[in-house]
């Protein structure tokens, strides 16, 4: 079990809201150089006018940059809600000690020499981390940056960026696990003009982590949009449990998760020693919690702003105006490749606009052309038009460099005051070359601002995806299926058949045989033809091994056939265990073959596979994970995003298959994961025949079930 504190939700986050926005905060080292680590901290709550206690701690001084010094935390003779180190690892577990004693209820450990150094280094952070655990002390880091409260001015960092210039206060909650990357992604801020409510690193992640600290921004009122930066997770149970609290308060999560390919996440855990895991399941675990994941930095800042500034559409639909009728047809082409609805204008509505202007383009792209220079008054008429006619959720207009023009200036001030006055529920987005102090203008009015059109279609196109995450609605899961232990072990193929029989998925029917006597009789009862697999756990390839007959009838033929392929086995495989052979009827062989199968990961546990199965399971790659449990909703959804999903619904006049038993035999395989828990490591169903409902529906053709002896201790 986890050694960490098994408090409720509640308890937790009262206990970070005391470390997040304290009344106190003690810097132990404090000094009066205002370069050094420990003078930092106290130079910024100073200069920039927090309002709590500020209570310097050096024994070597009775003053610190004119604030009375005291030689330890009980020296203080008061409650502390924060105590920042700004100490060397050796005096870390003393001053940790003297934190306890003194009733300190969080600890921000600057100090560096600890896990990311090694293990030795990492034994003695164990040891610091059970101290603060047994103390009930809250501990960020060690070897972190810190954090700042923008709102309340208070700033339990040594990093240098905020003396070049305070980041402004705002609805942005920003998380990084990495220092270096946090603080350049407070000046990336600060100079773009976005506005945030909390800056965290977690450094280490000792005791409080990534996942701790986005549920709690999640839960903060001053924060609306949350910022990841993600180099790893070791408790995946805890961060899904974060990231559903910000979709269950409907905030947006926009998250950069390093570590897309092997050196990346040989890199990401190499650096904070944190398991970086398979991307792949990273992708499914945001997908599943409507996180957008952004590719760089710059679809980083612009989405996360974006949501800050103009909220989130209520569905996909967008109206796109343009003076340029090429520039339009851009928009449109990233706009239809991105998902977007591009209904077109009512006639009413298009008539309308070519009275305005005769050789207007009126439809979607709306194009007014160069005429605007005439009559600027065209703008905001046709948005009106297209927002309340057209009914977009969003309207993007470009307006070329017209906002280089200095007398256009009020034609666009004027243009985004009404329309963000009448249209309070739609996001307004203009294209157009303006100075950072106007664009941060209008951005302050509710209108997202882009110098390049299709980054503006492609960050509503993010904005509507986040939109429709949020919405959906909260499924209650399942009652959890009575639990189950594997033996640990791989079970051959009619082990595995029967476990997955009584989970409650449709397997093939068959029988295991020991002779060719026993084959031909087991053939007779199944009454068709027949095929004959070797039963081996040695032999997970049986084709590869020559242990698999197909199409045979008659007793001749079986008799045959099992004779042949006893002979292939001993001759390819001479050294593999033989538990029999499987006898079962032919499927029909006009489904679709599809994989449906689990894969245990070391952070996030059972993953839910579905794709196209038999041969093309390692050239397409048409696979899409989810995270168990599976509703069925999910499971219409994992099937739709595949590319089988042609074939299954009847591509080319064949008849469909059966979607609903499939998306249920998803959700029977999702529950018997979860009944297994820590005794399952995969299951394979390759194939499980997709069959119209005419036609049985399908069943599973092939299966491999692998138990695993389950971990002594979860994940911390």
């Amino acid at each position: 079990m986890s050694d960490k504190p098994q408090n409720d939700t509640g308890q937790r986050l009262q206990t970070l809201s005391a470390i997040f926005a304290p009344r106190s905060v003690a810097v132990v080292g404090a000094s009066d150089t205002v370069s050094k680590i420990g003078g930092i901290p106290v130079d910024f709550m100073k200069r920039f006018g927090y309002a709590g206690r500020v209570l310097p701690v050096n024994p070597k001084q009775t003053t610190v940059q004119g604030l009375p010094a005291f030689p330890s935390l009980q020296a203080i003779g008061e409650p502390v809600d924060l105590a920042i180190f700004a100490i060397p690892a050796s005096l870390s577990r003393a001053a940790l000690e003297d934190a306890v004693a003194a009733g300190v209820k969080g600890v921000v450990m600057f100090t560096s020499g600890f896990a990311e150094t090694g293990d030795d280094g990492a034994g003695q952070q164990a040891e610091l981390t059970a101290i603060a655990r047994r103390g009930g002390v809250r501990l960020l880091g060690p070897n972190c940056l810190g954090f700042m409260n923008v709102g309340e001015q208070l700033y339990a960092t040594f990093s240098p960026a905020p003396a070049s210039g305070q980041v402004r206060h705002g609805p942005i909650g920003l998380v990084s696990q990495s220092g270096a990357f946090g603080a350049y992604a407070y000046a990336l801020a600060r100079e773009r003009g976005i506005g945030l409510s909390h800056w965290i690193t977690t450094g280490n992640e000792a005791d409080i982590d990534f996942a701790d600290c986005v549920e709690w921004l999640a839960h903060d009122p001053q924060t609306r949009v949350i910022m990841g930066y993600m180099e790893g997770c070791r408790n995946g149970p805890r961060l899904r449990q974060a990231l559903a609290a910000a979709q269950a308060a409907r905030k947006p999560v926009v998250i950069v998760k390093v570590g897309r390919t092997e050196a990346g996440a040989k890199a990401a855990a190499s650096h904070t020693a944190a398991l970086a895991g398979n991307d792949a399941v990273y992708d499914a675990v945001f997908r599943e919690y409507g996180v957008h994941r952004a590719k760089d930095i710059t679809e980083f800042f612009g989405v996360a702003a974006a949501a800050a500034i103009g909220g989130l559409p209520r569905d996909a639909s967008l109206g796109l105006f343009t003076v340029s009728g090429g520039v339009g047809v851009l928009m449109a082409d990233e706009a239809s490749q991105a998902g977007l609805d591009l209904r077109p204008m009512p006639d009413t509505a298009q008539a309308t606009i070519r009275e305005w202007v005769p050789f207007a383009a009126p439809t979607n792209p709306v194009d007014i052309t160069g005429q605007v220079t005439n009559d600027a008054t065209l703008i905001e008429r046709t948005a009106r038009l297209m927002l309340d006619q057209g009914g977009y959720a969003s309207w993007i207009g470009f307006l070329a460099a017209a906002g280089t023009a200095e007398r256009f200036w009020p034609v666009l001030e004027s243009l985004v005051t009404n329309l963000r006055r009448d249209y309070p529920d739609k996001l307004l987005a203009l294209s157009t070359l303006l100075t950072p102090a106007r664009r941060q203008a209008l951005e302050a009015l509710g209108c997202m601002v882009f110098s390049e059109p299709t980054e503006a279609v492609r960050t509503v196109s993010a904005l509507a995806r986040l939109a429709q995450r949020l919405d959906a609605p909260v499924v209650p899961a399942d009652e959890p299926a009575p639990p189950l232990s594997l033996p640990a072990r791989v079970l051959n193929e009619p082990e595995s058949l029967a476990a997955l029989a009584q989970a409650g998925l449709r397997v093939v029917p068959h029988a295991l045989v020991h002779s060719a006597d026993e084959a031909v009789a087991a053939a007779g009862h199944l009454g068709s033809a027949v095929v004959l697999k070797i039963v081996s756990a040695d032999i997970l390839h049986k084709s590869d091994a020559g242990g698999v007959v197909l199409n045979l009838q008659g007793a001749e033929a079986v008799r045959d056939g099992y004779a042949r392929l006893m002979a292939a086995v001993h001759q390819n495989v001479p050294q593999a265990r033989l538990d029999g052979v499987l006898v079962a009827p032919m499927v029909d062989r006009h489904g679709t073959e599809c994989l449906l199968g689990v894969q245990r990961d070391p952070v996030f546990g059972p993953m839910v596979m579905f794709g196209l199965g038999g041969v093309f399971v390692e050239t397409l790659h048409d696979v899409v994970l989810r995270p168990a449990p599976v509703g069925l909703d999910q499971a219409h959804e994992m099937i739709r995003a595949t590319k089988a999903h042609a074939l299954l619904a009847g591509a080319r006049g064949r008849e469909p298959a059966d979607l609903d038993l499939l998306a249920q035999q998803i959700v029977a395989l999702s529950r018997f994961a979860v009944a297994c828990g820590d005794t399952l490591e995969s299951v394979d169903i390759n194939p499980f025949m997709a069959l119209p409902a005419s036609r049985g529906g399908g069943c599973a053709v092939d299966a491999v079930v692998i138990g695993r002896a389950p971990d002594e201790q979860e994940p911390a």
